[in-house]
């Protein structure tokens, strides 16, 4: 049984920092693509960052040079370091993983619950 659980979210403010992690189980991680999305109040859930088993990344406009994805195969663990926040990155953050070498897919097929990124102005 695949399950994978987020953590790290808060409350920062507008500039802060804050760095996620989800943490695989039940999977063979190493040959897993991972990927962050979001969902904002009343918004639907976007791609924001995704790493590839051979560790290439993509990062959506929004986001790039202010958040970072990086893997640690050998703690089943995939980060997603989120600097200079902004109020517009307010949202649910999930991780998703799917088997598979491509940096990103236009869908994944586990899911982890999510955790709550608030971001004051």
């Amino acid at each position: 049984q695949v399950q994978l659980v987020e953590s790290g979210g808060g409350l920062v403010q507008a500039g802060g920092s804050l760095r996620l992690s989800c943490t695989a189980s039940g999977v063979i991680f190493s040959i897993y693509a991972m990927a962050w999305y979001r969902q904002p109040p009343g918004k639907e859930r976007e791609l924001v960052a995704a790493i590839s088993s051979g560790r290439s990344t993509y990062y959506a406009a929004s986001v790039k040079d202010r958040f970072t994805i990086s893997r640690d195969n050998a703690k089943n663990t995939v980060y997603l370091e989120m600097n200079s926040l902004k109020p517009e990155d307010t949202a649910v953050y999930s991780c998703a993983a799917r088997r598979g070498s491509a940096d990103y897919y236009p869908s994944y097929d586990y899911w982890g619950q999510g955790t709550q990124v608030t971001v004051s102005s």
